[in-house]
């Protein structure tokens, strides 16, 4: 190849000036490419004019020679003028035109063969220009190879090794450097994929740039172009998870237009919806409710409740139910919704035999999307559900008839499943009572009186305790009411009126077993005596012994009597169960109607009696379920009274570090609830002990709250570290609440933070990371304070990655990332409410501090990244005693420091500082940028861009140079959608600006080609 084809022009002039052609041949090519410039010209008059041209020619090679001589003016420019664009545009047109059809008589292939030499001519020049130095070279071959090909027909052939050149020569652009090249050669290869190959080439080098490549358009390109297959399937899903907005709006369309449902698996399917639904962005959310749902939908042939049965609703009901909002949300008119859903019968229900978890769901979600529109939504929600009272008996024949497996039965899979889709079908009904209308009083008794039955029956589900009690107390209009019929009913379950057998004496039974027996002896011996008398023929002694028989056999069957009914003497009495069963059902309840009430309401005598009958108790229960139900209920209860939380905070403290893992998070959750509540000084409010004297006392009692708090604290850093993911997790979370509540002013817990999250260890735990990500950019954008705070965490955190031994995780993460995210968090420009102006802001602090790190060993390695790091701060160069004071560390360093990067990085800053406004900007670049050469109009962001650590620290990818820098970066980094550079002496104007001023900015190539005629 030949690299150094583009560096003179005057040797290509040369060659041209050589060869042997009429001036009306030299005049017509060089008319065609100047009348292309204008976009009014009619380009496929062009084509034809120059192709009858073209065909006249016997000999055709000087015309190929002059017609690349002339496509190599637009080749060498970079930016996408207009003019550049048209050339490009009608080369690609006049290429085309020499494509015939496969399908011809073979006395043509001669002919086909001659005309194809020109686009073989053309395709052999664009390969041999795509290693050229010039990145604009590499760019216009590119883009022409993807626009040639694109231009062919699908039935096209191209000489097989040309095929396979052009194929080795896009693998090699996909890697260049720049981004645009990248896109072009991308865009190139869309027709060289083999999806049915698994070891394509071009479907690997797709899936290495969508997993890879930083510029997002290039991820962009290639998700235009990538095939759809076993292999590609999982990578175009991952886009839908990407930073840029572009790229994951762009991935849900490929997968709405170029994937089947089925290819998908359930949890991607769920995947898909729930993220694309929550999307921070709403272009994201258009996507998915405008192209991705009705794709699916048509799919299904327009079946709602069969596409949610390919989500599995019974363990996605939330994500099925955005789904459903969003469907219905489409719908043009209410007819819509009625005709594509459930079928109802007479009486507004759905039959119990016809009952599926997709229509009961639907069936909820379009009665609450109804019931929210307000007053317009009144009377087709009359359409939709029956009268209170009906419902209240179709629920309880509902739930009355849902099944109660015993052990050995929940050992069975397909009983198990058929039970928890009852409960689940239970669970949307129960939900559907807060869409009837319980203002009527009969409705509302009976409602009421349905869920206390429901509660009390003993085959209730204990996954629904919690939604029956919630929708009765919703019921419920008086709070007093609300407490007294949950108690009542929690008194009912754990004491049940149940039959009782009264206690027999056993010296009585005994008595009278013995005179049983008695009684038969003598009766057996009056029998034998009567038999004797019958055969003395002793008539009158017979009739004697007969009715002292008698006598004795009414005696035995009173004292038979007797023993029967002493021992079927059964009596109706309340009997205390402490089962598991029953405690956590009770426990449940309890715990629904404390996170009801308002906790302003206080304890109530009644809420009282049950916390010291049954929460407490509970809490020493061996049962763990029993223990952490009564946990939570006891950190909801500490709520409602400051006195009960001081009376039972170190029962919790206690909890959090001896029980098993899951009743410690329960425990925790509860205190961290606490102090988001009362803050820290919950122990202040505690009464102090009496004493005579007072002036000893009070220090003490202080001394001892502050102890306490400390302690809580320290707990509270320490579960940081813990081996257990979810305690650390849970720890975090609350801790984060803690600070961004402003109930915690650390900076030491704030640098323990940013460690955790960006310690390798954490790498799966998705949910820390997501909470720690959004902490820090809210809480620093919060308040100054907020900012002072992290400014004061700076240099902590840095000598603890500094300090890291070798074998510890921590030592993995990459300090400039880390720098750079302070810098990013301290940007006084973030703050949601910018203070008054100030003299200092965090950045002037933040660079003394630095400065001052620096001075205390300046031999430390760790020196390049500070200097560097004061590079990337925003520092007010206005005079005064924080300026000068700086200038005086800055002076110090110089004297002391010896690295030249080090040395150049202080001299701009002290320029900057004596107010030099035009090293200003400079300054506030990345002085680790290389010296670009003359052709480089944009800032490669592939090359300045820090190393990132393994976690991939998306939210630390900060403008690290400044407004400036972060201006350049994004240039190269959107480009006009395709990364297109500007000139870097200039500020890039908007697109609104470049069309209204055209005819000054476009370039027009009759200059420069004029300019050569002369020069020959």
């Amino acid at each position: 190849m030949n690299h150094s084809l583009f560096i003179s022009l005057k040797v290509v002039r040369g060659k041209i000036s050589n060869i042997n052609m009429s001036g009306d041949s030299d005049l017509e090519i060089e008319e065609a490419f100047r009348r292309a410039q204008k976009a009014h010209n009619n380009k496929a008059k062009l084509v034809a004019s120059l192709k009858n041209r073209y065909n006249k020619l016997e000999d055709k090679t000087e015309f190929h020679e002059e017609f690349i001589r002339c496509l190599k003016y637009a080749m060498i420019i970079y930016t996408r003028e207009p003019a550049v664009e048209n050339v490009i545009e009608f080369v690609t047109r006049f290429a085309a035109s020499f494509e015939t059809p496969v399908n011809e008589n073979a006395e043509e292939e001669e002919e086909e063969g001659d005309e194809n030499e020109f686009l073989n001519v053309l395709l052999n020049f664009l390969l041999e220009s795509h290693g050229a130095n010039s990145h604009a070279v590499r760019f216009r071959s590119c883009q022409l190879v993807n626009k040639l090909l694109g231009s062919l027909s699908e039935n096209a052939q191209i000489d097989d090794d040309l095929w396979d050149r052009i194929h080795e020569a896009m693998l090699i652009r996909v890697t260049d450097k720049y981004p645009n090249v990248r896109i072009q050669a991308a865009l190139a290869m869309s027709r060289l994929q083999d999806p049915s190959n698994l070891d394509c080439p071009t479907i690997k080098a797709y899936m290495l740039l969508l997993e890879n490549d930083s510029n997002p358009e290039v991820r962009r390109a290639v998700l235009s172009c990538i095939a759809p297959s076993a292999t590609t399937l999982s990578k175009i899903y991952k886009r839908t998870r990407d930073v840029k907005e572009k790229v994951r709006k762009l991935a849900y369309q490929v997968l709405a237009e170029k994937v089947h449902i089925r290819a998908l698996s359930i949890a991607q399917r769920v995947s898909l919806l729930h993220e694309g639904l929550s999307d921070s962005a709403d272009s994201v959310k258009e996507v998915v409710k405008t192209h991705l749902l009705p794709a699916w939908l048509r799919m299904q042939q327009g079946d709602v409740l069969q596409l949610l049965h390919r989500l599995d609703v019974e363990n996605c009901a939330e994500t099925a139910m955005t789904t459903l909002q969003a469907i219905f949300s489409m719908a043009s008119s209410p007819d819509d919704l009625l005709q594509n859903g459930v079928r109802l019968n007479e009486r507004k229900l759905i039959p119990v035999d016809s009952l599926t978890c997709e229509n009961v769901l639907y069936w909820r979600a379009l009665c609450e999307f109804v019931k929210n529109k307000g007053n317009e939504g009144e009377e087709l929600l009359e359409q939709l559900l029956p009268e209170t009272a009906i419902f209240a008996e179709y629920l309880y024949s509902y739930l009355k008839s849902i099944t109660q497996l015993s052990e050995e039965q929940r050992a069975d899979m397909t009983q198990l499943e058929m039970v928890m889709t009852q409960e689940f079908i239970g669970q949307q009904l129960i939900l559907l009572v807060g869409c009837l209308d319980t203002s009527e009083e009969g409705g509302r008794k009976r409602m009421v009186a349905v869920l206390q039955e429901v509660l009390l029956m003993s085959n209730t589900p204990s996954s629904l305790i919690g939604l029956l009690v919630e929708k009765l107390i919703g019921i419920l209009r008086d709070d007093a009411q609300k407490i007294q019929m949950i108690a009542e009913i929690i008194s009912d379950v754990r004491e049940p009126i149940l039959p009782v057998s009264e206690p027999v004496d056993e010296n009585e039974k005994r008595r009278k077993q013995v005179k049983l027996a008695e009684v038969r002896v003598q009766i057996m011996e009056a029998k034998q005596t009567l038999e004797e008398c019958i055969s003395c023929q002793d008539f009158s002694r017979a009739a004697e012994l007969k009715e002292s028989i008698s006598e004795l056999e009414e005696l035995k069957n009173q004292l038979v009597l007797e023993a029967s009914q002493s021992a079927d003497n059964i009596k109706e009495q309340r009997v205390e169960k402490s089962d598991p069963t029953t405690l956590l059902k009770c426990l449940t309840m309890c715990a629904e109607l404390f996170k009801q009430m308002n906790i302003k309401r206080g304890i109530c005598p009644t809420m009282n009696a049950l916390i010291e009958s049954l929460i407490l108790p509970g809490v020493s229960n061996p049962n763990p379920a029993v223990r952490n139900m009564a946990v939570t209920c006891l950190g909801t209860a500490a709520l409602h009274s400051k006195d009960l939380a001081n009376t039972h905070l170190v029962l919790l403290l206690q909890i959090t570090q001896l029980d098993e893992p899951k009743i410690r998070i329960s425990a925790l959750r509860a205190l961290i609830d606490q102090l988001l509540l009362n803050g820290l000084n919950i122990l202040q409010d505690k009464p102090a002990p009496v004493s005579q004297d007072d002036s000893n006392e009070q220090p003490e009692h202080q001394a001892e709250e502050e102890s306490t708090i400390q302690s809580i604290l320290k707990m509270l850093s320490d579960f940081l570290d813990s081996e257990i993911c979810e305690l650390r997790t849970e720890t975090a979370e609350g801790l984060a609440k803690l600070m961004y509540c402003g109930r915690i002013l650390s900076p030491k817990l704030l640098s323990r933070l940013v460690l955790l999250w960006y310690n390798p260890v954490t790498e799966d735990d998705q949910r820390l990371r997501h909470c720690l990500g959004v902490f820090l950019q809210l809480y620093a954008r919060a308040s100054r304070t907020n900012q002072e705070c992290v400014e004061e965490s700076f240099l902590p955190t840095m000598r603890t990655l500094f300090n890291a031994p070798v074998t510890s995780p921590l030592s993995e993460v990459d300090t400039s990332n880390v720098a750079e995210l302070f810098v990013e968090l301290t940007r006084p420009s973030t703050l949601v409410k910018p203070a008054a102006v100030q003299a200092v802001s965090v950045h002037d602090s933040l660079a003394v501090r630095v400065c001052n790190e620096i001075l205390r060993d300046i031999s430390a390695p760790e020196v390049r990244l500070f200097c560097k790091t004061l590079s990337w701060l925003e520092i007010n160069t206005e005079p005064g005693p924080a300026n000068s004071e700086l200038q005086l560390l800055l002076k110090d360093i110089l004297q002391e420091v010896k690295d030249k990067h080090c040395i150049r990085i202080i001299e701009k800053l002290c320029n900057q500082l004596n107010g030099d406004r035009c090293s200003k900007s400079a300054g506030a670049q990345d002085t680790t940028l290389q010296n670009l050469d003359d052709n480089n109009g944009e800032v490669n962001k592939d090359e300045t861009k820090a190393k990132r650590a393994k976690r991939g620290q998306k939210k630390a990818s900060t403008a690290k140079n400044g407004k400036k820098a972060s201006k350049a970066e994004l240039s190269s980094e959107e480009s006009d959608e395709e990364n297109v550079p500007e000139e870097p002496s200039s500020v890039r104007p908007s697109r609104r600006a470049k069309m209204a001023a055209i005819d000054k900015t476009k370039q027009d190539l009759t200059a420069l080609m004029n300019q050569e005629a002369n020069g020959s």
